[in-house]
């Protein structure tokens, strides 16, 4: 494992913001640690780093304990927590260049190389001499994920590393963070962004009130909704042929309830009815969140959320039955 904890608990004063975590990361997966917002997860990525020390349990990295042998664990590790930090009155490139000859040093032709192969790839190949404080929100983060590259990092930390791009930086960045772990790098990144872990990672962890309340492949979530998903050009003739099962209709998209789509495609046949489109539907990943977590720290009005039965019926608006 390239990240296992124990009993990881975290408290400030009377309150547990990391309760007894037990977490597994294998080496060279893309990890999405999701929950609301006060879930736990700064504080356990920060824990993981030996900012934050534990106030009960145990962390390994690399197979090597934290923060104690941190010496031997850090240079192997790139990092952005709770956004990028840097000398404002310096240009980007100034800053990677005195972030590198404190870490991996060596000479200067070299320093220079890695610096601007990690502004190339975050794209930031041909920014200026302007100072970091006159940058953009979207210019200083990929500025913090160009510093957290600086090493060639075995193990990637984010948290929330696509905050403050557009959805073009937010495609490049999830290309990037793609092809660092097809080349051997383990990525971990915490993220309220339901849609871009969903895009990335290929294991979730989700964190509720200081507990991890799962750990799991992405893909052993989409579980079957027990719904069908049909296009058809012919909608009137499949809903008089499906009569009871179709939940719901927009325009010639159906919502059938059943699980065997081989099944539903031959009677449809057999009826004449012609199929452009049919899919099981899965369960989506901000379904399994909102059936795991309660509300975020931030909501403050003391009333529960409303209730979503995300696999119940879907009336049809206005439509057809």
């Amino acid at each position: 494992m390239i990240i296992a904890t124990a009993g990881l608990t975290k408290r400030f004063g009377r309150v547990t913001a990391v309760d007894g975590v037990d977490l597994r990361v294998p080496e060279g997966v893309r990890f999405g640690l999701l929950g609301p917002n006060g879930s736990g997860k700064t504080t356990t990525v920060r824990m993981l780093l030996g900012l934050v020390h534990a106030t009960s349990g145990s962390i390994e990295v690399f197979g090597e304990a934290m923060p104690r042998r941190a010496a031997n664990v850090l240079p192997h590790v790139g990092a952005l927590v709770e956004g990028p930090a840097a000398w404002g009155h310096l240009s980007g490139r100034a800053n990677l260049r005195l972030l590198d000859a404190a870490g991996r040093g060596g000479r200067l032709r070299d320093r220079r190389r890695r610096v601007e192969d990690v502004l190339e790839q975050v794209g930031l190949g041909g920014v200026d001499r302007r100072p970091v404080r006159a940058y953009s929100l979207g210019m200083r983060q990929r500025l913090g994920i160009a510093a957290a590259l600086l090493r060639g990092p075995r193990l990637l930390l984010l948290d929330e590393p696509t905050n403050g791009l557009d959805p073009r930086g937010i495609q490049e960045m999830r290309s990037l963070l793609t092809e660092l772990n097809e080349a051997g790098t383990t990525v971990v990144l915490s993220s309220h962004l339901l849609s871009e872990v969903e895009a990335l990672c290929t294991q979730v962890g989700i964190m509720d009130s200081g507990r991890l309340v799962l750990d799991s492949p992405l893909d052993a979530l989409r579980t079957p909704t027990g719904r069908i998903l049909l296009t058809t050009p012919d909608p009137a003739s499949a809903l008089g042929l499906l009569d009871g099962r179709v939940l719901s209709r927009v325009g010639n998209e159906l919502v059938v309830r059943g699980d065997d789509a081989a099944e539903l495609n031959a009677r449809l046949v057999a009826g004449g009815v012609r199929v452009s489109g049919l899919g099981a539907e899965r369960r989506t990943l901000e379904q399994v969140v909102l059936e795991l977590t309660g509300p975020g720290a931030d909501r403050v009005d003391g009333r529960p959320p409303p209730a979503d039965d995300p696999t119940g019926p879907i009336p049809i608006p206005g439509g057809e039955r």
